[in-house]
C-alpha cells in the first residue's frame, strides 16, 4: 500500500473534529460511502498535515492512499502535472496492473510514461481526443480501486493548469460506483477576484456527492500545545501567550514564531515570503498597505483615505487591488491585514522617517475624532509623531473610557502612558487642554491596575506618586493617595503598614463636618484594623462610617464598613449574625447591580468555608468570580481570588475535574497573582490523581508568589509534598516544608501560623512508610525530626495568627497525631492498636465532618490498615472498601495503591502469606537473622532464607526491614 506522505515527525496537534468530517466526507470511515471533497484553508493553515492524518487512517484501514501535486511554475504550467505524478506512483507500486490498465486504456499511457510498457510514450500535453483520455483516467482509478478503496489527493489545486481543472471537473461531475474517494486542496488565500479556480469552486460544490470544507484557524489551545511540542521544553506563559496572539490559529506562523522565540521580531524568512504578496501590488495599493501598518489592526476608511492623501478614485482602486489579492480585508467600516503578522511584516519593513510621517498623518487624521477607540489610536500615534501634549490628553481619555466600558487592563495601560509622560517631565498636566486633576488621575491608574489583578503594581505606582506629591500639596491630596496606596495593598499580603498609613490618612481629613472622603478614610481604618486584630478600634472607626449619611458612603464605602462589622462579629463567635450581615448586604448589592456584591460574596464564602458548609461556601465564591468577570475583572480584587476558592472548595468537595476546569480555563491570560493562585489548584489535583507530567513548571509558576500570598504558598507546598513522597523523593519534600515554612515565617512575622498543622500532617504522613526502611542512623534522625515536627504544629495551634483552629484545622490537628502514632508503630515502636485506630477513627470523622473528601478517604485507608493491626479485620476491609470506592472516583491513584491491599478480605494475614511465612515474618520484625529464624522455627537456614525471599516478592519489598515497614502498613503485623 502507498501512503500520502512520510509520516510527520509530530503528531497531528489539534484537528480531531476536522479530521474526522474529512474522513467521513471521503468515505474513511466506518460505513460511510467514498465521495470527493474540496479542501480549502490560508497557507500554512495546516491542510497537508490534515492530508497527511486522512492517509495515515485510510492507510490503517486497509485503504490504498495515491497524491498528486500542483505546482508555481511561473505562469508556465505543465499540463495534468498531480496526475502524471500520482500516476508514477501507482506505477511503481503496482507496475503489473497500470501496465496492463494501459494496454487497455492505451491514452493513460500519457500520463505513466514508460513505466506502463515496453514502447515509450509521447510527452504530456493535450490528447487529440480529450473526453476519450479523460473516460480512460476514471476507468483506471476505478479499476484499481477494484481490489481496494482508493483515496486520490490532489494538493494545491490554486496553482493548477487549466487542463487539470478540466479532467477535476470531469471526475467530480462523473463520480464513482467504486471505492475511490478524491480529495482536492487549495489555498483560500490565493483565490483573488479573477482567479480561474474561484468559478470552477462554486461550480463544483453544487455537484452531487461533492462537498467544501473550509479549515479554519487552530484554537488557541492548540496552537499553545503545538508550541510545547515543537519546544520540547516548557514556554514562558508570557512568550506563550505573544505566540498565540500572534499566529492567530496558523500552524506555519506558530511553528517559525515557536523557533524564533526570544525575539519580537517577525523571523526573516517569514517577512521575506509575506512581503512577496505586497510586493506583487501597484504603488498606490503598497502605499495604502503601509499606512494599515502603521495605523494598527482595524482601521477605518475615512481615516485611511485621508492618510493616504489619495484621491476617492485612487484610494478606491488601490483598496480593491489589495483585497482582490487577499492582502487586505473590508470590515464594517474600514480595513486590516487578513492576517496580522502580514501587517508586522509590512511595517518593520518601513524606514524611520516613512513611519514617523505616517504616524503625523494619523495624529492629524485621528484629531476631533470623538467614536470608540479614536482616542487610544491618537494617543499611540500623537506619541510616536513627538506630539506629546496631544498624547497626554489622548492617553487620559482612552484610560477613561475603557474604564467605563470594564476594560481595566486597557485603562491601566493608557493612564500608565500619560503618567509617565508627567513623571518623565515631558507633560505639564495643567497646562494641557482640557487640564488634567493630577492627583485624581493617579486614583484611577491605581484603581484600574488593582481591576486587573494586578495589585502589587498598584500598590507602588501609589507609592511612586506619593513620593512625588510635593511638600506643598494640600492634606486632602496626601490624603486621596495614601487611600489609593491602602485600597491596592489591602487585596493582597502586602508588606506595607496599613494601620500605619490608615492613620495617617485619618490625621488628615476632618472629623467635620462629614465628608465622602472622611467615610472612604473611616473604611480604610476599619479594615487595617480588623487585619492587625484590633477589633474595637475596627469596630469603633466602622460605626463611625456608618452613623454618617448614605449618600456620603455610597457603594464600595458602605460595603467594606459593614463587612468590617461582620468579619469582628465572626471572630467574636457569632458566625450566624456575620452571615445575616453579609447575606443581606449581597441581596442589596446585587439588587442594586452594586460591584461591592464582589467583595460582600468573597466574605461571605470565607464564613461558610470556615464553618464546614462547603457547598454554600462554593456557591459564594463563584458568584463572586461570576460578578467580578461580568465587571470586566476576572482577575481583580476578590474576584480572582474567589474563583481560586471556588476551584480550592471544588477540590475538597471531591468535584476534581470542575477544580482542574477552574484552574486551566485562561490562566496564561491572568496576572502574575492571579496565575499563581490557579497553579495550586491544579496542583492539587495532580498531586492526588499522581499526575508527574510537568507538575515543576506549573509549581515554579506557583512558588513565584510564595512571598506574596500565603494561600498560594501553604497549598502549592502541600501538593508538592505528596508529588515528591509519593514518587520517594523524602529529602525534597523535606526541603519544600522548610522553604515554605521560611517564606511564611518572613511573610506573617511569625513561625506559629495554622498552615504548618496541615503541612507537618502531610509530611509525616509521607514520612511514615518510607522510614522504616531507612539505615538506622537516618531512620533516627527523622523521627527526632518528625517530633519536633509535631511539637510545632502543636505550638502553631495554639498561637497561630490569633484565631482557634476551625473545623479544617481540627481535622489536620488530629491527623498529626495519628501519622505521628502511625509512624512510630510502622518503625516498629510499642504502639497501642487501640489508640492508634482510635485517632485514625477521630481524624476520618473530622474530615467527613468538614466535607473534605479526599482526606477523608485518605484517613480512613489508614484507619484500615490500624484496625487490621488490632485484629478487627471484617472492619477494616469494610472501611477499606469505602475509600477504594472513593478513590477509583477521583481517580487518585496513589491512594487506589495505598488502599487497594487493605480493600477486600476478612481473613487476615493469611490471604498474602502462608501460615509459616507470617511466623517469619514475626521474628525477623523481632530483628532475627535467618539463623535465628532457622534455630527458633526448627527449619534450616537455608529454608529460612527461602521463606525470607517469597516474603519480600509477595509484599514488594526489597528489604527486610521494608518488608516489616510495609506488613505493618498492610496490617499484617500487630
Amino acid at each position: 500500500m502507498m501512503t500520502l506522505v512520510p509520516t510527520a515527525a509530530a503528531p497531528l496537534v489539534g484537528r480531531t473534529r476536522e479530521l474526522d468530517e474529512l474522513a467521513a466526507l471521503a468515505g474513511v470511515h466506518d460505513e460511510a460511502e467514498p465521495g470527493s471533497v474540496l479542501l480549502g484553508g490560508d497557507a500554512g493553515i495546516g491542510k497537508s498535515r490534515l492530508l497527511a492524518a486522512l492517509a495515515e487512517r485510510a492507510t490503517g484501514q486497509g485503504w490504498e492512499v495515491v497524491v498528486g501535486h500542483c505546482l508555481d511554475l511561473a505562469g508556465s504550467p505543465v499540463a495534468y502535472l498531480p496526475f502524471t505524478e500520482l500516476a508514477g506512483r501507482l506505477a511503481a507500486a503496482r507496475p503489473d496492473a497500470v501496465a496492463e490498465l494501459a494496454l487497455r486504456h492505451p491514452s493513460v499511457r500519457r500520463l505513466v510514461g514508460a513505466q506502463a510498457g515496453s514502447e515509450a510514450a509521447p510527452a504530456v500535453g493535450e490528447p487529440a481526443d480529450r473526453g476519450l483520455f479523460f473516460e480512460a483516467v476514471h476507468a483506471t482509478l476505478s479499476t484499481l480501486a477494484a481490489d481496494r478503496p482508493l483515496l486520490v489527493v490532489v494538493e494545491d489545486l490554486h496553482w493548477a493548469d487549466q487542463s487539470t481543472y478540466d479532467l477535476m471537473t470531469f471526475l467530480l461531475t462523473r463520480g464513482f460506483t467504486a471505492p475511490v474517494g478524491l480529495v482536492g486542496s487549495y489555498r483560500s488565500d490565493d483565490l483573488h477576484r479573477r482567479h480561474p479556480l474561484r468559478p470552477l469552486l462554486a461550480a463544483w460544490g453544487r455537484l452531487p456527492g461533492v462537498r467544501r470544507l473550509e479549515l479554519g484557524p487552530l484554537p488557541d489551545d492548540d496552537v499553545r500545545a503545538l508550541v510545547g511540542s515543537l519546544r520540547g521544553a516548557p514556554v514562558a506563559p508570557a512568550a506563550l501567550q505573544d505566540v498565540v496572539e500572534r499566529a492567530e490559529g496558523n500552524a506555519f506562523f506558530a511553528e517559525e514564531l515557536a523557533a524564533a522565540l526570544g525575539t519580537s521580531d517577525t523571523p526573516r524568512d517569514l517577512a521575506d515570503l509575506l512581503l512577496l504578496r505586497v510586493d506583487q501590488l501597484d504603488p498606490d495599493a503598497r502605499l495604502v498597505c503601509r499606512a494599515l501598518a502603521v495605523g494598527g489592526h482595524q482601521t477605518s476608511e475615512a481615516v485611511l483615505a485621508q492618510v493616504t492623501g489619495l484621491g476617492a478614485d485612487r484610494f478606491e482602486a488601490a483598496v480593491r487591488a489589495a483585497v482582490d489579492r487577499n492582502v487586505l480585508v473590508a470590515g464594517r467600516d474600514g480595513y486590516g491585514f487578513r492576517h496580522s503578522m502580514l501587517g508586522e511584516a509590512v511595517e518593520a519593513d518601513l524606514l524611520p522617517g516613512e513611519r514617523a510621517r505616517l504616524h503625523d498623518a494619523f495624529a492629524q487624521a485621528l484629531a476631533g475624532r470623538t467614536e470608540r477607540g479614536a482616542a487610544a489610536d491618537l494617543a499611540r500615534h500623537a506619541l510616536a509623531a513627538g506630539r506629546l501634549a496631544e498624547a497626554f490628553v489622548a492617553s487620559v481619555r482612552a484610560g477613561d473610557e475603557a474604564a467605563a466600558v470594564g476594560g481595566p487592563d486597557e485603562a491601566a495601560r493608557h493612564y500608565a502612558r500619560a503618567l509617565d509622560l508627567v513623571g518623565a517631565g515631558r507633560v505639564d498636566p495643567g497646562t494641557v487642554e482640557p487640564p488634567v486633576e493630577l492627583v485624581g488621575l493617579v486614583e484611577r491608574a491605581v484603581a484600574a491596575t488593582a481591576a486587573a489583578g494586578l495589585a502589587r503594581r498598584a500598590e507602588a505606582l501609589a507609592r511612586t506618586e506619593l513620593d512625588r506629591l510635593p511638600p506643598d500639596a494640600s492634606p486632602t491630596d496626601r490624603a486621596r493617595l495614601l487611600l489609593a496606596l491602602i485600597g491596592a495593598a489591602e487585596v493582597y499580603e502586602s508588606t506595607s503598614n496599613l494601620v500605619a498609613l490608615a492613620l495617617e490618612a485619618g490625621a488628615l481629613v476632618p472629623a467635620e463636618p462629614p465628608t465622602p472622603l472622611r467615610a472612604r478614610t473611616a473604611a480604610a481604618l476599619a479594615w487595617a484594623l480588623v487585619w492587625d486584630h484590633c477589633d474595637d478600634e475596627a469596630v469603633r472607626w466602622a460605626e463611625e462610617g456608618l452613623a454618617m449619611a448614605p449618600e456620603l458612603r455610597p457603594g464600595e464605602t458602605t460595603a467594606k464598613l459593614q463587612t468590617a462589622v461582620a468579619k469582628v462579629t465572626e471572630r467574636r463567635g457569632d458566625s450566624a449574625e456575620s452571615e445575616r450581615i453579609l447575606g443581606e448586604l449581597a441581596e442589596s448589592a446585587h439588587a442594586s447591580a452594586d460591584p461591592a456584591e464582589v467583595r460582600i460574596r468573597h466574605q461571605l464564602g470565607a464564613v461558610l468555608l470556615e464553618q464546614g458548609r462547603l457547598v454554600e461556601a462554593l456557591g459564594s465564591y463563584r458568584r463572586a468570580a461570576e460578578v467580578g468577570a461580568a465587571l470586566g475583572q476576572p482577575f481583580g480584587p476578590y474576584g480572582g481570588e474567589a474563583r481560586a476558592f471556588a476551584g480550592l472548595v471544588s477540590y475538597q468537595l471531591g468535584r476534581w475535574d470542575d477544580a482542574d476546569a477552574l484552574a486551566r480555563r485562561d490562566v496564561d491570560q491572568a496576572p502574575s497573582l492571579a496565575a499563581a493562585a490557579l497553579a495550586t489548584v491544579e496542583l492539587l489535583v495532580r498531586a492526588g490523581r499522581g499526575e508527574r507530567d510537568g507538575w515543576p513548571v506549573v509549581f515554579e509558576r506557583a512558588r513565584a508568589e510564595w512571598n506574596s500570598e500565603g494561600m498560594v504558598a501553604v497549598q502549592s507546598a502541600a501538593a508538592a509534598i505528596d508529588l515528591h513522597g509519593d514518587a520517594g523523593e523524602l529529602d525534597e519534600a523535606l526541603a519544600v516544608h522548610d522553604l515554605v515554612v521560611e517564606a511564611l515565617t518572613s511573610l506573617w512575622g511569625t513561625a506559629a501560623f495554622q498552615g504548618r498543622i496541615r503541612l507537618t500532617a502531610l509530611l509525616l504522613g509521607q514520612l511514615a512508610p518510607q522510614v522504616p526502611a531507612l539505615v538506622p542512623e537516618r531512620r533516627t534522625a527523622l523521627l527526632e525530626r518528625t517530633d519536633r515536627l509535631a511539637d510545632e504544629a502543636a505550638v502553631a495551634t495554639e498561637l497561630g495568627r490569633n484565631r482557634a483552629p476551625g473545623l479544617e484545622g481540627q481535622a489536620w490537628l488530629e491527623r498529626v497525631r495519628a501519622e505521628r502514632l502511625r509512624l512510630r508503630w510502622l518503625c516498629g515502636q510499642p504502639t497501642d492498636p487501640v489508640e492508634l485506630s482510635a485517632a485514625w477513627r477521630t481524624s476520618a470523622e473530622l474530615f467527613a465532618a468538614y466535607g473534605h473528601v479526599f482526606e477523608t478517604a485518605r484517613s480512613q485507608a489508614r484507619l484500615a490498615g490500624a484496625l487490621r493491626a488490632a485484629g478487627e479485620h471484617a472492619e477494616a476491609a469494610e472501611v477499606a472498601g469505602v475509600a477504594l470506592t472513593t478513590a477509583r472516583e477521583l481517580r487518585a491513584q496513589p491512594l487506589v495503591d495505598e488502599v487497594r491491599p487493605l480493600a477486600g478480605s476478612t481473613s487476615g494475614p493469611a490471604e498474602v502469606l502462608t501460615p509459616r511465612e507470617a511466623e517469619v515474618l514475626t521474628l525477623v520484625a523481632e530483628g532475627a537473622s535467618n539463623r535465628d529464624v532457622g534455630q527458633r522455627l526448627f527449619i534450616s537456614t537455608k529454608t529460612a532464607s527461602v521463606h525470607v525471599s517469597n516474603i519480600l516478592a509477595k509484599l514488594g519489598a526489597r528489604s527486610r526491614t521494608e518488608a516489616v515497614a510495609l506488613a505493618r502498613r498492610r496490617g499484617l503485623l500487630g
